[in-house]
């Protein structure tokens, strides 16, 4: 990837790993690491809506460089007007679900919470027992998701943008390591 490129776009289904290899790859750059979900979520899950969500990513996005975490599919008239990079983080669905089966445990136990001054944090109930679970979310989304990034990749509409699609954690780490 060409160090010139300083807006980047991390995409992958729930679960994939695009906070932690969006968090190295931000430190790597040593550019601002920007988590959607975080712009997204307000305190006790509340949800903003469009225009509030909105108005906070094209304000994060108004930075001369960042590594922006996340998909929000309604949002790609926006990111994409500013990214000059989508990194897909594409993994197997086997490790994918791991991961976030793993993740929804250690949130669930550690009782952190997850995005600053929101209060949100994960619990058993609504991980493993809710229409809300995370765990749900990532096995509805995964098909899809791929699919939909699959065509992402061959939009005309798209061909402004540099994408990287990385298939396992030994590529992703491997393209960290080519940053040097």
């Amino acid at each position: 990837m060409n160090k010139n490129i300083r807006k980047i776009n991390i995409i992958g289904t729930s679960g994939s790993g695009k906070s932690t290899f969006g968090r190295q790859l931000a430190a790597k750059l040593d550019i601002p690491y920007v988590e959607m979900d975080a712009l997204y979520w307000k305190p006790n899950w509340q949800e903003p809506s469009d225009e509030e969500f909105f108005a906070n990513l094209e304000k994060a996005l108004q930075q001369d460089s960042w590594i922006l975490d996340g998909n929000y599919n309604r949002t790609a008239p926006i990111k994409f007007a500013y990214v000059q990079s989508v990194i897909w983080i594409d993994y197997s669905f086997v490790r994918t679900l791991y991961q976030a089966v793993k993740r929804a445990i250690v949130r669930s136990i550690s009782q952190q919470e997850i995005w600053a001054n929101t209060g949100n944090k994960e619990s058993f109930r609504k991980t493993f027992f809710s229409k809300d679970s995370i765990i749900l979310w990532t096995l509805k989304t995964f098909k899809n998701n791929r699919v939909r990034y699959q065509a992402l990749l061959n939009d005309p509409n798209y061909s402004h943008i540099h994408f990287v699609r990385l298939k396992s954690p030994t590529q992703a780490k491997a393209f960290l390591e080519s940053l040097d």
